[in-house]
């Protein structure tokens, strides 16, 4: 009986929901390292898939461990705002680049934008799916508001930014290889732009010039997005 109890108030315990994501993206990560660093095998991509399978065998629910965890989305806005520091550091760069850098929000913002909403429309979605589309690579408290004002759907706007972000941060680095693009500014521009914080975090892992251009265009696509949006979809 006592070890039931123990059970039950383990399991509702935010130090355990917080133990198991740390310590399965820990694993992730070694896993990631000892392979060479395979895009399928990205950290972020291992630890969201395996991280339902203990929760169904161990019965918990997902609101309950969603409120353990509670800690480390806190943790996102701290995280955000230190971008502001290797963003710093690399004033100069931008000064240098800021056509540039407008130049590819812009262009990479309305192309999302437009791609989402009418290749979605195109291939015989409705109206509500191509809206809850159209915002997929700005960040998520941005998209669940744009496609609020909309009219689209929100849980599926989530789905469709997130699906986003992990395609570019598996995908992302290898298509901008293929393409021949080197630029560390442009390799983080595209990063930024077209899958948000998840990009940015997996920019950061090529290097510091990549993790900060990709910070920067992260927060002006959402801003983008917030402005242009309206004046591209019903």
């Amino acid at each position: 009986m006592r070890l039931a109890e123990t059970w039950a108030w383990l399991s509702t315990s935010p130090l355990f929901a917080l133990t198991v994501t740390v310590g399965l993206y820990w694993a992730a990560d070694k896993l990631w390292e000892r392979s060479g660093r395979k895009p399928l095998l990205t950290p972020l991509l291992v630890a969201a898939g395996v991280i339902g399978g203990p929760l169904v065998l161990l019965g918990i629910d997902y609101d309950t461990y969603a409120a353990g965890a509670g800690v480390l989305t806190f943790l996102l806005g701290p995280a955000t705002v230190a971008l502001a520091l290797p963003l710093y550091h690399q004033a100069a760069r931008v000064k240098e680049s800021a056509l540039m850098v407008l130049g590819v929000v812009i262009v990479g913002s309305v192309f999302s934008i437009l791609s989402g909403y009418w290749l979605t429309i195109w291939l015989g979605g409705s109206e509500e799916l191509g809206l809850s589309m159209a915002p997929k690579s700005s960040t998520t408290p941005i998209a669940i508001a744009l496609v609020e004002s909309l009219g689209g759907w929100a849980p599926v706007a989530v789905l469709f930014v997130v699906v986003a972000g992990m395609a570019g941060a598996v995908f992302g680095p290898w298509i901008l290889t293929v393409a021949r693009i080197t630029d560390a500014r442009a390799r983080g521009l595209a990063m930024g732009v077209a899958s948000h914080g998840v990009g940015t975090s997996r920019a950061f892992q090529e290097g510091e010039t990549q993790g900060a251009f990709s910070g920067l265009a992260m927060g002006l696509t959402g801003l983008t997005m917030s402005l242009v949006i309206p004046l591209l979809v019903p």
